[in-house]
């Protein structure tokens, strides 16, 4: 199993390193002498805005929601088709530093750089907020119901695994930019767990 963790670990740095390349890219041209490169995409410190309880009970209810209707859905495809977690299956619990790796920097903070620290903040920037939450959102949910679809070749599973990852990610946004400061840390913690508890389940 310290095999497999020390794989996930380098497959983790190198697909944050692949994801943060393009946002780099930009911020040398553009943003470089006005702000510092964590900044520019939200890896900083949260500053809450209005009622914690208010953004504690939808964060819970909506968390809940996503992981519910996600299992769901995941234990209705085919066994043949494969989940990013599938890889843990049936490896026991010696496993979970493996998954911590892959929940948290693989996916987690990889995806959170992408979509909600570069492309919702340049195009919200540009566009306003509604408009590049949404597509920030839509493309994430692209990004997962796509292979869902090209694997089962079922149009409804394309549509459910696109929707549940896209309406969970125009969360993701609101709340960032809505209630902490713009910060993508909470997103990130929140993305990683998750991610952690669905791969762990396959355990």
């Amino acid at each position: 199993m310290i095999g497999m963790f020390v794989n996930e670990c380098i497959g983790a740095l190198v697909q944050l390193l692949l994801f943060s390349l393009i946002p780099l890219i930009f911020w040398l041209i553009f943003a470089r002498k006005t702000q510092n490169f964590l900044n520019w995409l939200g890896i900083k410190k949260i500053q809450h805005e209005g009622k914690w309880l208010v953004t504690a009970c939808a964060i819970v209810l909506v968390t809940g929601m996503y992981i519910g209707l996600t299992i769901v859905s995941i234990k209705l495809l085919s066994a043949e088709v494969t989940t990013a977690g599938s890889n843990f299956a049936g490896k026991g619990f010696a496993a979970f530093p493996a998954v911590l790796a892959y929940g948290f920097i693989r996916t987690g903070l990889s995806e959170e750089i992408v979509f909600r620290g570069f492309l919702l903040k340049r195009i919200g920037k540009k566009i306003g907020f509604i408009a590049g939450n949404t597509i920030q959102a839509v493309l994430f949910g692209m990004a997962h119901g796509i292979p869902f679809g090209f694997a089962t070749h079922s149009i409804p599973v394309a549509i459910v695994m696109t929707l549940l990852p896209g309406a969970f990610a125009w969360f993701l946004g609101w709340m960032n930019e809505k209630r902490l400061g713009g910060s993508i840390i909470a997103s990130w913690l929140l993305h990683g767990t998750i991610n952690t508890i669905v791969a762990t389940l396959s355990l």
